[in-house]
């Protein structure tokens, strides 16, 4: 059994920071990517930024320059670090991992439960 678990999330001002951090947990053989996506209401899941095993990194256009991710594979922790929040960044944002449970089972999608983010005044 796999958990990943987010933390970090809350209210914020505009221009504030937070960070968000995600532990991978459980049976676990490989992590390739990890990474966070976004959901805000009546709006689709997106991708915000990624990271593989090896640290490349890719990102929104949205959140370039703003955003960054980062991982401990040691700890199997993925971290988003946000500044200069904007108000269109308030979304639930989710943990991701493409990992492999065990060396018989074929790597697949993970995803946290969710942490709330709200960039208000």
């Amino acid at each position: 059994q796999v958990q990943l678990v987010e933390s970090g999330g809350g209210l914020v001002q505009p221009g504030g920071s937070l960070r968000l951090s995600c532990a991978a947990s459980g049976s676990i053989f490989s992590i390739n990517t990890m990474g966070w996506y976004r959901q805000a209401p009546g709006k689709e899941r997106e991708l915000v930024a990624t990271i593989t095993s090896g640290g490349s990194t890719n990102y929104a256009d949205s959140v370039k320059g703003r955003f960054t991710t980062s991982r401990d594979n040691a700890k199997n922790t993925v971290y988003l670090q946000m500044d200069s929040l904007k108000p269109e960044d308030t979304a639930v944002y989710y943990c991701y991992a493409y990992l492999r449970s065990s060396w018989s089972r074929p790597t697949r999608d993970y995803w946290g439960q969710g942490t709330q983010v709200t960039v208000s005044s």
